[in-house]
């Protein structure tokens, strides 16, 4: 649509083209021409090297597994321990690998207060990689 700058009489032609169906025309056209263009098919190959094989997964830090039974008794995987035995495990552990975890296993009936020695000792020999797995 053409707009006529300054006063316009009544009744007079307007004299400017309309550039709107052109527009409209050439974005056609240009649609139409992306269309039909065929794919090209001179693409250029690449040769590429063969990808390097990932590493291996790096091992987990060893894991520890400490029993609370619920009359106080601590066992260190099936071996039966008491408080000074557990301290020097916990200190032998840590000294192999400082990634150490600890996974504290209690018993359902087991008092909070047998729990709380085992992760005590642990935190006191640099064993903060603690978890309480929920009893059953």
């Amino acid at each position: 649509m053409a707009m006529a700058a300054g006063p316009v009489q009544e009744g007079e032609p307007i004299v400017d083209i309309n550039t709107t169906p052109l527009i409209d025309v050439m974005l056609v056209l240009l649609i139409m021409l992306i269309v039909t263009l065929p794919p090209r098919r001179d693409a250029v190959s690449l040769d590429m090297p063969p990808p390097n094989p990932p590493p291996p997964p790096p091992t987990p830090p060893p894991s520890i597994n400490v029993h609370v039974a619920s009359n106080g008794d601590i066992l260190w995987g099936a071996e039966l321990v008491n408080a000074g035995q557990l301290e020097g495990k916990m200190k032998e552990q840590y000294g192999t690998d400082p990634d150490t975890s600890i996974m504290i296993i209690p018993e359902r009936l087991a008092k909070y207060r047998y729990v709380a020695r085992v992760m005590a000792s642990a935190q006191r020999n640099n064993l903060y990689k603690i978890g309480v797995q929920n009893p059953h």
